[in-house]
């Protein structure tokens, strides 16, 4: 199923304040909400915006790599949760031909954002995990808790 980034947002739980990304289905009402660190969110958010902060963080660096190598990242699969934990693929293009490299969907997220490259999620995680997308409304955006 073709998906994108809807939001980044941070949710409150017992535990504390928790990052979400919100995935859109493509001719789907629900989302698909994938709690991730504020570290890899800060990433994503940044990667949405384009914003160049001078020296490269981990996910510039890897995007850096995989192009000095000669690849390009093709795109991303959300591709099965267990226990509650996301997994996901990420497909590069690389001068042997396609790799596929097992990678948190944060990560691979992050790069994503940063190339444009597609997003998809398996129709039975987007089933197992999808919610209303009014659960997230009230939420704010990881871009307001960032700047304090």
């Amino acid at each position: 199923m073709n998906a994108h980034i809807d939001a980044v947002r941070v949710a409150g739980t017992p535990d504390g304040p928790v990052p979400v990304v919100i995935l859109g289905v493509d001719g789907e009402d629900d989302v698909l909400p994938i709690f991730v660190g504020f570290d890899e969110a800060s990433s994503i958010a940044r990667g949405l915006d384009a914003t160049d902060i001078g020296r490269p963080l981990t996910h510039d660096l890897t995007l850096d790599l995989v192009e000095e190598l000669g690849g390009r990242v093709e795109r991303v699969v959300v591709s099965r949760v267990e226990e509650g934990t996301y997994y996901a693929d990420l497909h590069v293009q690389t001068p042997r031909g396609e790799e596929v490299v097992d990678a948190r969907p944060s990560d691979s997220l992050a790069l994503a954002a940063r190339t444009d490259a597609p997003v998809e999620v398996a129709e039975d995680v987007f089933e197992d995990g999808r919610r209303a997308p009014g659960t997230f409304d009230e939420l704010r955006d990881i871009r307001e808790v960032m700047e304090g």
